[in-house]
């Protein structure tokens, strides 16, 4: 068995008992230490406590669901990766989930193996590397009044910090990085997710690029930032567009 990403506990949310315990089982026979919450105001709690690694979080919670968990806790902490484990699996549910912030969503049922896999791949993007990068990949980048501080994994706007999820922040950079150059989704899709772009839904990278743009005042009509090339994907505005 390969070691854990991660030295964090991953934090199990789920008011079924059964399927606690059988996630719990898997994730710790494969070396994570797991933490587990029945309600949603208890994993508010466990998140504050215990700072896990990742959270797999159940929707339908008593005293507070898992979409206001998910809000909540984004307010709080952009960068907590969340796996949505849910009986709630339309492609409607799917897209509500990843645009209140989930990086991840299994529906019910499902394949605990599978889980167990996606939890890793989860970890591998969203873990800091531990190779240190090269000089030219930490630089700052500015775009008018927004700057990009990749090695202090910091977006400014106009002076004020803004609040990115690693995402948000990965897909922001891209962009940036692209120079003016058009990015499909496919090409995006690989500078997020990576190796594991193929598991990700097509309609995700447009999620994101939406909340993107609200964190940034940005739009899609008039850009600044972020411009849409229809039919094709997405580039950095030009600037003083």
């Amino acid at each position: 068995m390969a070691a854990p990403l991660v030295t964090a506990p991953i934090l199990v949310v789920d008011d079924d008992a059964k399927i606690v315990r059988l996630v719990r089982t898997y994730l710790e026979r494969d070396g994570y230490s797991v933490v587990t919450a029945a309600d949603g105001a208890a994993a508010l709690h466990a998140i504050a406590r215990h700072r896990p690694a990742l959270a797999v979080l159940d929707l339908m919670l008593p005293e507070l669901d898992g979409l206001a968990v998910m809000r909540a806790l984004r307010r709080q902490d952009s960068t907590t990766p969340i796996l949505v484990l849910s009986a709630r699996g339309t492609l409607a549910d799917r897209i509500r989930g990843f645009e209140d912030g989930a990086d991840d969503y299994l529906p019910k049922p499902f394949s605990p193996a599978e889980l167990v896999l996606r939890v890793k791949s989860i970890l591998r993007r969203t873990q800091p590397e531990p190779d240190v990068p090269a000089e030219s990949s930490t630089q700052a980048i500015v775009h008018g009044d927004l700057v990009v501080d990749p090695a202090r994994y910091e977006v400014r706007l106009a002076g004020r910090a803004i609040d990115l999820t690693r995402v948000e922040f990965q897909l922001l950079l891209a962009l940036l990085r692209a120079d003016g150059r058009v990015l499909t989704r496919d090409q995006l899709m690989d500078a997020v997710y990576g190796r594991d772009a193929d598991e990700i839904m097509d309609r995700t990278i447009d999620v994101h690029v939406g909340r993107l743009r609200d964190k940034l005042r940005d739009s899609a009509e008039s850009p600044r930032y972020i411009a849409t090339v229809r039919g094709v994907g997405y580039r950095v505005a030009q600037p003083g567009i």
